[in-house]
């Protein structure tokens, strides 16, 4: 069962990435490789991995009244909707910071900051975007500052090639900046709130260094190879056919939605609910507000500036792929095959900095937060040493899970909504900034170990 799951994964993935010379949409690759997976999984199993004991015996305590032969059917469906409850989470999020970006974009409030933005040379248009990217996500988390800035580049950069390379880099941006953040990724939110990380200004200290190398090496070896500048699209002017919003009404909009973004993780902090939760209200309150502000002008005119309009632009394609994505690492990862390769890792280097480093690149391949998970059930929280709290051990695994992902475009969320909204092409990135990635990260991870020292 375990080798017929990472076959049906290494062809979805090569799927995946050939997409182009396959003509075949990825996200037709990724549901088929998710469902397949979970298929096989279900089918194959013939007993309750040992993990997973301690949940079975719960779960059949509180349901006492199925069949003995019932137990295991319904325990697999019980795990597949634990996991789909997760999935669910982060495709609302993701649906709701696309939806209010896209509100923004609808209202041409992106000018605010692209009208500032007079340089079209690309050396120092780079350098602008990176520092911005960079500390939006720390802020904003990678995810949602990957959205805004692909939204950004739209109105700055016309050459799909040329922008496509500013998306990827900004890929590694978001990815770095969101390391060092409590807020910023995912994995590092994962140690902080179970106790591995529990010191913000720590995390910040310790990791803001490693993070801004990761970005800084490979951003100063582009700027003696990158030359020239690039072509910005036509602004539309205000009131132009096709942007009936007006000056104050764009700026409004424009302050609104950063504001939403912005109290999605004050809105987690306070009530610990899941961060979508946040983002529906923020999308929201911009519902309301757009409907108000735009209900005395004529149907033809606010058509495209209501929320409903919207969502009709929103990529479910994009959706559809991180779903089968998210599937087949589910899958994976009830398997046990993950835990087997965070356990093979532990016997086999057993030095703690080599051990996380494997793990950032693995983590390009399959999805960062399992493996981190499975490097928390591995290893115990101590008193004192490398892995007590705010041991080196949990402050390299969040620089590492955080920034290996970038070494490929589909080895992290922002990669994955970088991909799908800009429809770049795997093999296309990996010939051109995968290498830069790495050498980042590697840089990265080298002032660490020199700092921890």
């Amino acid at each position: 069962m375990e080798i017929a799951i990472v076959v049906v994964f290494i062809l979805g993935y090569l799927a995946i990435a050939l997409e182009h010379p396959l003509h075949i949409d990825k996200a037709a690759s990724a549901l088929v490789l998710g469902v397949v997976c979970w298929a096989i999984f279900v089918l194959g199993v013939d007993a309750i991995p040992s993990f997973l004991q301690h949940e079975y015996a719960v779960f059949q305590d509180e349901n006492t009244m199925l069949a003995a032969d019932e137990f295991k059917p319904m325990f697999l469906e019980h795990r597949l909707l634990h996991h789909l409850s997760e999935i669910a989470s982060i495709l609302f999020f993701l649906m709701g910071a696309m939806a209010i970006v896209e509100t923004v974009d609808a209202h041409e409030g992106f000018r605010v900051i692209t009208d500032k933005i007079k340089t079209t040379n690309k050396v120092k248009l780079l350098w602008i975007l990176t520092v911005l990217t960079f500390f939006f996500s720390a802020v904003l988390d990678n995810l949602t500052t990957t959205i805004v800035m692909v939204s950004l580049l739209r109105k700055l950069i016309e050459d799909k090639k040329t922008r496509w390379f500013f998306v990827g880099f900004l890929v590694i941006a978001a990815n770095a900046g969101g390391a060092w953040s409590p807020i910023g990724d995912v994995t590092t939110t994962m140690l902080w709130i179970k106790k591995q990380l529990p010191s913000t200004p720590y995390i910040i200290q310790h990791l803001i260094l490693p993070s801004i190398t990761t970005v800084l090496v490979p951003l100063i070896f582009l700027s003696f190879r990158m030359k020239g500048n690039v072509t910005r699209p036509a602004a539309r002017g205000e009131h132009e056919e096709g942007n009936p919003a007006s000056k104050k009404e764009r700026m409004t909009i424009f302050i609104l939605g950063l504001a939403g973004l912005l109290f999605v993780p004050v809105f987690k902090t306070v009530t610990h609910l899941p961060p979508f939760m946040g983002m529906m209200l923020s999308l929201g309150v911009i519902w309301a507000v757009t409907e108000i502000m735009h209900k005395r002008k004529s149907m033809a005119a606010k058509k495209q500036l209501t929320v409903l309009w919207v969502l009709r632009k929103i990529d479910t394609g994009s959706v559809l792929f991180f779903l089968g994505i998210l599937l087949g690492v589910a899958a994976m990862q009830e398997a046990g095959l993950l835990r087997q390769a965070a356990g093979w890792l532990d016997s086999t280097i057993g030095n703690i900095y080599a051990i996380n480093l494997a793990i950032g690149l693995l983590s390009a391949i399959v999805d960062n937060v399992p493996l981190v998970a499975a490097a928390q059930g591995m290893y115990p929280i101590a008193a004192e040493g490398v892995f007590a709290a705010n041991g080196d051990f949990w402050l390299f695994l969040a620089y590492c899970a955080g920034t290996g992902g970038s070494a490929l475009i589909i080895g992290s969320a922002a990669g994955v909504a970088a991909m799908g909204l800009e429809r770049i092409d795997f093999i296309w990135y990996m010939k051109n900034l995968s290498l830069l990635a790495i050498l980042g990260y590697l840089a990265g991870a080298g002032v660490f170990m020199l700092l921890s020292a």
